[in-house]
């Protein structure tokens, strides 16, 4: 009998079969469908995701905003003091590495795309008022703010807190079955954990893949304008292929190397470009715009939260508000298990302080920032912006870099900060999916991480050449409906084992059920 290879070996033995096979069947037949019959996929996705959001949009605002209250009720409640871990457990990283791993993973490359998109499209079309006038922008930065704000950092830590608490206190498996143990008790072992880690893993995949491919158009574009690479789908398929690359030897390096230095140099030169922008630009609109629109979103915090527009299908709120809710709800099992990750040893309130209050506001600086040069341009200047975002999204940052000194600096470090950001959440993506199907361990093997983050970067390839990412893109918000559910499902377990928690003095309420578990004996396994 023929021997295994050692890696085939311990690639195997990680691996949690009812986890990993039925996620990579569902995945291989979706990009068989989604490649040969592109069309009629994207067709049959978005008249589900249509049906969901004209049926359900009234609760995804509505989760949005309760989960919002919860996270801001713990930082206030008597368990902020609680620790996530053992007593006495201690930081795994510094807090900058802890930081810029967070947001990294969470949205870095999302600020980055619309940073300036968003605001200018609001400023053209604003869903209040007439467009182009003062009080536009005003409204568009309003809206900008409740995008990229509160609320989806809200979601995220929604799932990331008690991921963290429920595996770092309790020894429970890094992965989202752990959340329903309030619940289910042992039963997360069973069928149910599977489905949801099942759900979780395959929406993590589809998410990252579809960031992958459609931003290698935004790089494509920082390229065009350098070298005057061409536009076009095999420079895009060339690029991912690199990405995916430096990805794949990020994600082996594992956090504490190639995550975290990729994470903490981005964060860098993130805040450089802001301070270069903010300083070469229209210095004092751009601080008048940050705290006017500031005080604009608090004034109009409770409004804009649980704004619907009753008997309406579509619109602004389907294209933006519903749309991003989808996605930050459907992407918030990939965030949360990596900050939960990343997350040892720090208090309840710390958590949120930095998860939710942090990356907040350093958002709103950056869209005042970049967001309000491209609006005093077009209100002030010689315009021109809005006619490139129409025309393409993704020249949208290079449009507003080439009106302010130094052009082709800015351009090459603009381009480098995407390249990296899409390399993070690549590896970070990836080792999301690594976690999930060894069955939660936070140190999956090596070869199962090569496995996932190839996986990605070929999802995206292949459906980016047969035209079918954006049926991908579709289907992974159809994830949303279901996992909105699953974070409130959550919430009320926290606040359950927390209360446990408190009436023990601090143990561990699972630790007896946990200690004659043969399940949750977590394979060893290379780092």
């Amino acid at each position: 009998m023929a021997r295994r290879s050692p890696l085939l070996s311990r690639f195997l033995n990680a691996m949690e079969p009812w986890v990993f096979l039925p996620a990579a069947a569902l995945v291989i037949g979706f990009v068989v469908c989604g490649a040969l019959y592109s069309e009629t996929t994207r067709r049959s996705f978005e008249t589900l995701q249509s049906g969901i959001v004209n049926n359900f949009g009234w609760f995804y605002i509505l989760t949005a905003s309760v989960l919002l209250g919860f996270i801001v009720w713990l930082f206030f409640s008597r368990f902020g003091r609680i620790r996530l871990g053992k007593p006495g457990t201690q930081p795994e990283f510094g807090y900058l590495s802890w930081f810029s791993m967070l947001v990294s993973a969470g949205m870095g490359i999302g600020i980055v795309f619309f940073g300036v998109a968003e605001p200018v499209q609001h400023f053209v079309n604003p869903p209040i008022g007439e467009g182009r006038t003062p009080e536009a922008i005003l409204e568009a930065m309003r809206f900008t703010f409740y995008h990229w704000g509160l609320h989806p950092w809200a979601i995220y830590s929604a799932i990331a807190l008690p991921l963290a608490y429920f595996h770092f206190r309790h020894g429970l498996p890094l992965a989202p079955r752990s959340l329903l143990y309030p619940l289910l008790g042992k039963g997360i072992y069973g069928a149910a954990g599977h489905a949801v880690d099942v759900l979780c893993t395959v929406g993590t995949l589809f998410g990252v893949a579809t960031s992958l491919g459609l931003g290698a158009a935004q790089v494509n574009a920082g390229f065009g304008r350098l070298f005057g690479m061409s536009q076009g789908t095999g420079s895009q398929l060339l690029l991912i292929a690199i990405i995916t690359a430096v990805a794949t030897i990020s994600v082996v390096s594992g956090l504490s190397y190639g995550i975290r230095f990729l994470s903490q140099f981005n964060i860098s030169l993130t805040v450089l470009i802001f301070a270069f922008v903010l300083l070469a630009g229209p210095t004092v609109f751009l601080l008048e715009t940050f705290v006017n629109s500031l005080g604009y979103y608090l004034q109009k915090f409770p409004f804009t939260s649980l704004h619907i527009n009753p008997g309406t299908q579509g619109g602004w709120q389907a294209q933006w508000t519903l749309f991003y809710w989808s996605w930050w709800i459907s992407w918030s099992p990939f965030v949360g298990v990596f900050v939960a990750r990343l997350s040892k040893g720090r208090t309840i309130r710390e958590f949120i302080a930095t998860a939710l209050l942090v990356p907040t506001l350093g958002g709103f600086l950056w869209f005042s920032a970049l967001g309000g040069t491209a609006l005093y341009i077009e209100m002030f200047g010689s315009g021109g912006i809005a006619e490139q975002v129409q025309q393409n999204q993704a020249l949208a940052l290079f449009a507003v870099l080439g009106q302010i000194p130094l052009q082709t600096v800015t351009w090459v470090l603009a381009t480098l900060l995407v390249i990296i950001f899409f390399v993070t959440s690549s590896d970070s993506g990836s080792l999301v999916d690594d976690m999930v199907t060894s069955g939660g361990h936070p140190n999956p093997p090596k070869t199962q991480r090569l496995f996932w983050a190839l996986a990605e970067g070929t999802v995206a390839g292949t459906l980016l050449y047969f035209g079918g990412l954006n049926a991908l893109s579709t289907a992974s918000l159809t994830t949303g409906l279901p996992m909105a559910i699953f974070l409130l499902i959550a919430a009320y377990g926290l606040v359950r084992a927390l209360r446990v928690d408190h009436a023990t003095q601090g143990v561990p309420s699972t630790e007896k059920l946990q200690e004659n578990d043969p399940h949750h004996q977590t394979k060893r396994s290379e780092e």
